[in-house]
């Protein structure tokens, strides 16, 4: 059997061992390297990177089909392969000691030579490999010789849900290997919260902490002292050396101790909630090779949004991203290199997870995880992997890690029954099953949603549900968003999915499902969870105002507390909030601020920030917010039937023109409009376009998408237009009759819409409104309601009243692959040019460029072209948005129905733009 479908581990590396660096002798071999595929002609390539994004071949995603035929370990004939060459020169004075060569990652199997010597061959592509070339190292002239292959028998346990990307991806150093130096180390450094003792001791050296006072301590030997514990809300790191004779590694120590009591997962004797997201790694233009300031960049990006926690979905990620957990503060699951999703269509036929010809690869690719990860304190959790199955080699793994290292539970989310896992995980569980396995506590282990909250496209709706449950039940221990960030691949200034490349096989935009944008600009589903998950929970309570620690191991003592008075949407006060030092879990409730009396509507905003700055923002950045309202706004008093109906070539009735055959708005003041006119449709979004019966077909199927409009009645009377219509699909039985009723004083035009739905209806509503065309001229929009962001029913929590300014291209949420968004929720009022409209009390708008159906056409941003108009969206409600693009769609209390229902808007013409 050829090497590229053996079942077994790689062949020829030195035993796995923990990633560090050390004053020994290195020389990094990144950059610029020769490659050709497929024996075709020799050219420069970049490493670290992936051939497909630098010129050679194509990226193909699939999500959980393998994209070859399904006969293990056997791959096509037909297998991509590239070969890199890189020469290089010994830096002057290099040792003669043993040597390593270290390659990070190559996928998905490489053939390594130097100097004309076979050196092994690697699997498993997201773990490192090393191997001895101390003997073969000539002063000059070393060549470097490496034969990727796109497919291997590694393949059928790679099948992650990502673009499908080949070559050496991940950094290559060549590293002295003094003789008696640091071989390996593990550090123990444990804590006991009852004495608030740590226990240091050391595996493969003696270990020196300055700052603790502890010196050469010896292999073996443990020492306890005061420490300060480490953990995601305050990491405190000790800085200090693991050393021989020969040499030096610098290190960094966390202090804490991982245990499940009495079914809960806690940390340093705290129950821990994971308010996490699950992370693959991507770069639009490098794939998953990711430069280390964009891993920063992430970690920042969590840190600011109140993000506590990373899953590695669905491998282990470049060690530096895990010292940047230990750095900033993140727990961690961290993930083996390990899915064979592809089976599941064969009903796990052939699937390797139960095949003892595969155990060792299953056991080698754990050990090389645990083994290079094991210091870091930032991981809590051992994950076996993901989308398994079961079987005889996954219980294998958990029974050697939990050998290896018992101070950590193991998680894998595929053992159902908890058989050999330490923590009962699901995915995409209904928030109706967590509240039954918070009430039921199935298995008597902790609970976490290894993936929940499907973030594709605009969403995930429902995250507050979730919430309440995390809170709710002790042992349901929270979960990870899926996922991080949209997996687009940037070409000729768009974001490209799959089946972009041409490729036969693929699982479209599916790809595309993260809380930030392929250049990590947040998403509004990013800052809905920041302020779902928001650390401090800031409320009204009758007077006073509650302030809770929604912490797991500190107080609030690094917060300080600002308040803004509002009335109408226009500050008039503010000041410090005085509140005590409150402990992890604990609440106080402090006296509200004497407020001014003034007419109007009014909110007091209430909002923690940071009073000092820390490695991941400045001083004053906002973690968390609360808003009440103070006095209620008045009572909107209807306007009276004042102006009369003028009858000619066309109606008016005050600042407004009508057809009067048709009896839609055709001026208002200066402005030439169209309509409005009832709208139900709307762009669906991947949640509505999911699940076995997604909202979007059964909306296509009742052909909301083509409406026709008939005109039963255009009713002039004195003071008032009444505007009967009736409105339906074609070949359809059913409507919906909609009654618009106009009315006029001076500059103000008012309409009331009555719509009755006219027989039985089959699904949803998509959205209940209007939709009024304008001069495609205005661009400048101000409103008072929720803001600045867009909301919807089941994802509004990120938004507060007040009141906001933007342009209708800055109203737009660019979302990968175009669908409805930029709603803004519970306007009081809105006003575009010299146009305002007021509602009675609220309602919803959007406003854009392209119409509904020319967002629903769309396949990319850049497929938006704007029309001469600007369309204006007035609604009584959306839909709700919810998860089921994967997992759980709209909750009951968000879902929109045809029902009767009133809705009345007064529109004003103001004298200046």
């Amino acid at each position: 059997m050829s090497y590229i479908e053996d079942t077994g581990p790689g062949t020829g590396a030195l035993p796995p061992r923990a990633f560090f660096t050390s004053d020994a002798p290195s020389l990094p071999l990144d950059g610029t390297w020769q490659f050709r595929l497929d024996e075709g002609d020799w050219g420069p390539i970049t490493v670290p990177g992936h051939w497909q994004l630098q010129g050679h071949g194509s990226p193909a995603y699939t999500n959980v089909v393998y994209p070859f035929p399904v006969e293990p370990p056997f791959v096509p004939s037909e297998n991509p392969t590239g070969d890199y060459r890189r020469e290089f020169d010994l830096p002057a004075h290099w040792p003669d000691e043993p040597a390593a060569l270290r390659f990070e990652g190559i996928d998905s199997c490489g053939r390594v030579w130097l100097n004309d010597v076979e050196l092994g061959v690697t699997r498993g592509s997201r773990l490192p490999t090393e191997f001895e070339v101390g003997h073969l190292l000539r002063p000059s002239g070393n060549v470097l010789a490496v034969r990727v292959h796109q497919w291997s028998s590694g393949s059928y346990l790679e099948d992650q849900d990502m673009w499908w990307l080949s070559g050496i991806f991940r950094s290559v150093t060549l590293l002295s290997r003094p003789r008696g130096g640091v071989a390996d180390y593990q550090l123990h450094a444990s804590y006991d919260h009852v004495s608030g003792l740590g226990t240091l001791s050391v595996d493969g050296g003696m270990v020196t902490v300055p700052e603790l006072g502890v010196h050469d301590l010896l292999p073996g030997k443990s020492v306890s002292l005061p420490v300060e514990p480490w953990s995601a809300e305050n990491p405190h790191l000790y800085d200090g050396v693991v050393h021989t004779a020969v040499e030096n590694v610098r290190v960094r120590i966390g202090f804490r101790t991982v245990a499940i009591e009495d079914g809960v997962l806690t940390v340093n004797g705290a129950p821990i909630v994971f308010r996490g997201v699950n992370r693959h790694e991507h770069h639009p233009r490098s794939g998953r090779a990711v430069p280390p300031e964009v891993a920063l960049a992430d970690v920042l990006l969590m840190k600011r949004h109140n993000v506590n926690a990373v899953r590695t979905s669905h491998y282990p990620p470049d060690p530096r991203f895990l010292s940047l957990c230990d750095e900033y503060g993140l727990w961690v699951i961290d993930e083996c290199d390990l899915e064979t999703h592809g089976f599941e269509k064969l009903g796990w036929e052939g699937n390797p997870s139960d095949d003892p010809r595969w155990t060792e690869a299953y056991l080698d690719r754990m050990r090389r995880m645990v083994e290079r990860d094991k210091n870091h304190p930032s991981i809590v959790l051992w994950s076996l992997g993901n989308e398994s199955h079961t079987g005889r080699n996954l219980a294998a793994m958990a029974e050697w890690t939990r050998d290896r290292d018992p101070s950590r539970p193991v998680h894998y989310e595929g053992d159902f029954d908890c058989e050999y896992v330490d923590v009962h995980s699901r995915m995409y569980a209904s928030q109706e099953e967590v509240d039954s396995i918070g009430r039921e506590h199935r298995h008597g282990k902790p609970f976490v949603l290894c993936e929940f909250a499907h973030a594709m496209g605009n969403g995930p709706g429902g995250m507050l549900e979730y919430r309440e449950l995390f809170e709710r039940y002790r042992h349901v221990q929270g979960g990870f968003i899926w996922e991080w960030i949209d997996h687009g691949l940037e070409q000729d200034g768009q974001y490209l999915y799959g089946g972009d490349f041409g490729e036969p096989l693929h699982d479209g935009n599916f790809v595309i499902d993260g809380l930030v944008f392929p250049d990590r600009t947040p998403s509004p589903g990013l800052v809905e969870f920041a302020k779902v998950f928001e650390p401090v929970r800031i409320s009204a309570s009758g007077s006073a105002i509650r302030v809770a620690n929604l912490y797991d191991h500190v107080s609030l003592e690094h917060l300080r507390f600002e308040w803004v008075y509002e009335v109408d949407g226009v500050e008039v006060a503010s000041g410090r909030l005085e509140v005590p030092p409150v402990a992890a879990g604990e609440a106080v409730e402090v006296a509200r601020p004497d407020l001014p009396a003034t007419p109007g509507e009014s909110w007091l905003t209430v909002r923690a920030s940071l009073t000092s700055p820390t490695p991941w923002a400045d001083a004053g950045h906002v973690l968390a917010w609360g808003q009440s309202p103070v006095t209620e706004p008045t009572p909107v008093t209807p306007i009276s039937a004042v102006e009369l109906v003028g009858i000619g070539d066309a109606l008016w009735l005050g600042p407004g023109e009508f057809d009067p055959a048709t009896g839609l708005l055709t001026r208002f003041g200066e402005y030439r409009v169209t309509g409005p006119r009832l709208d139900l449709w709307r762009a669906p979004t991947d949640n509505d376009r999911g699940s076995d019966h997604p909202e979007e077909r059964a909306w296509r199927e009742a052909g909301l998408h083509r409406l026709q409009h008939r005109v039963a009645e255009v009713d002039v009377q004195e003071k008032t237009l009444v505007v009967r219509t009736r409105v339906a699909p074609p070949a359809k039985g059913f409507g919906m009759l909609a009654d618009y009723t106009w009315t006029a004083d001076g500059d103000r035009l008012r309409l009331r819409l009555d719509v009755t739905p006219d027989g039985e209806w089959p699904c949803t509503l998509p959205r209940l409104g209007l939709r009024l065309a304008l001069p495609g001229e205005l661009g400048a929009v101000e409103w008072f309601g929720l803001g600045p962001g867009e909301a919807y029913a089941d994802s509004r929590q990120a938004a507060r009243v007040g009141r906001f300014r933007s342009t209708v291209d800055g109203l737009q949420t660019p979302y990968v692959f175009p669908q409805e968004n930029g709603n803004r929720a519970d306007a009081r009022w809105v006003r575009i040019g010299a146009i305002r409209v007021e509602g009675e009390p609220v309602f919803d708008f959007t406003v854009r460029r392209w119409t509904s159906e020319d967002l629903d056409a769309a396949r990319h941003t850049a497929d938006l072209k704007a029309r001469e108009h600007v369309y204006l969206n007035l609604d009584l409600a959306q839909h709700g948005l919810g998860t089921a693009s994967c997992g759980p769609g709209v909750l009951p209390q968000y879902r929109l129905h045809a029902r009767k229902a009133s809705f009345s808007l007064t529109f004003q013409h103001l004298d200046s733009v």
